[in-house]
């Protein structure tokens, strides 16, 4: 845990993260994340699976991603990671929406991610007691956070998150 999270705790319990978000990873999920590809997908689906959170849930939701976004960039990363490992562990994929077209996170600040992201996200269907946030990158934890809220908001009281990687701590 970084010192933010200690002065300000997340609203998840646990974050399952296995690598560091630097050198071949990080080449990795740009080539995942913003030129789509299949490979690079496959062998980060491969690195979260030799790493599953012990008690993932019942469920997993994926960050949602505006769908003007979606449109742009030709799917939604953190989507189709999660429909993966529900194929591979035998959890189910709960939908979350995104109602608001935020500016990108990459150039702003802890403070600045959190407005940025406040009202975001939203679920409408009642969520299970324990579920499992699923996104490519934690860097600050805004974004998990702001989607645990509204996961709290639907009735899940145990709230996790696991991602492929997460920034170095001093780097966010």
């Amino acid at each position: 845990m970084c010192g933010h999270c200690f002065l300000d705790p997340p609203l998840v319990t646990h974050t399952h993260v296995g690598l560091l978000f630097q050198a071949s990873i990080k080449e990795l999920l740009h080539d995942f994340k913003f030129k789509a590809s299949p490979r690079a997908g496959m062998l980060l689906i491969e690195l979260m699976l030799a790493s599953i959170p012990d008690d993932p849930g019942t469920a997993l939701v994926a960050v949602p991603m505006h769908r003007k976004r979606a449109r742009e960039r030709g799917f939604n990363q953190a989507q189709w990671l999660a429909e993966q490992l529900a194929k591979r562990t035998g959890l189910v994929v709960l939908e979350a929406q995104c109602n608001k077209l935020v500016a990108s996170q990459r150039s702003l600040n802890r403070h600045e991610r959190a407005a940025n992201l406040h009202g975001a996200f939203s679920i409408k269907a009642p969520l299970p007691a324990h579920i499992t946030l699923v996104d490519d990158v934690i860097t600050t934890g805004a974004t998990i956070n702001a989607l645990a809220n509204a996961a709290q908001q639907a009735g899940a009281t145990r709230i996790d998150s696991w991602a492929v990687a997460r920034t170095p701590l001093g780097r966010q």
